[in-house]
């Protein structure tokens, strides 16, 4: 098959779908190698980016999906009905930053770290599909267990969870405070100064 036929069923696949297609599909329904498939993308995602495009093919976990340019999103606003798009809560961030540094975590663990009772946003984060259900914990009850999802992924713009800042490393003090090392270094060598 022709290089630019293969393109072209990519970007149909892509453009009809409106979700992220995995690579292990387009080798099935191309019957293509892994390697081919990033390949032809690869190009893909040049000839979008040099051709000032309202869209681009961004890669998320294991797979690909068509879609808008981040600075065309003003212009796209609009188009949509404002009343559909989610307004992230305080609360709604402080379980997904949760989640997404502790994957497989219980109701109980987001609580814990929380101090209040999570039910509600968690709720809600299922709605939106943001977080999913990833199983039953070994623990008495088999509670469920919770992880982000690919369309967190997306609306926050990132391939994996392995992009995610690392976490300042920690300890609690004599009163059972957090302190965090970084932090009580940068003391110490202002005292020595």
């Amino acid at each position: 098959m022709e290089e630019s036929k293969i393109k072209g069923i990519i970007e149909a696949i892509l453009f009809s779908t409106g979700r992220v297609v995995k690579i292990k599909e387009l080798m099935t329904i191309l019957e293509l190698s892994s390697d081919d498939i990033i390949k032809y993308i690869g190009e893909m995602q040049e000839e979008y980016s040099h051709d000032d495009r309202g869209l681009e093919i961004v890669r998320v976990e294991d797979g690909y999906q068509l879609a808008s340019k981040k600075e065309y999103h003003e212009y796209l606003y609009t188009a949509f009905d404002k009343r559909l798009a989610p307004t992230l809560s305080q609360a709604s961030l402080e379980v997904l930053a949760i989640l997404s540094y502790n994957p497989r975590s219980t109701k109980a663990d987001i609580d814990m770290i929380r101090g209040v009772d999570s039910s509600g946003t968690m709720y809600r984060l299922l709605e939106y599909n943001l977080i999913e259900q990833a199983g039953k914990a070994d623990l008495p009850g088999k509670p469920m267990t919770y992880r982000v999802t690919d369309e967190f992924l997306k609306m926050f713009g990132l391939k994996s969870l392995k992009e995610l800042p690392e976490l300042p490393k920690y300890k609690l003090d004599s009163n059972r405070q957090v302190v965090i090392e970084e932090l009580e270094n940068e003391a110490v060598d202002s005292k020595e100064e």
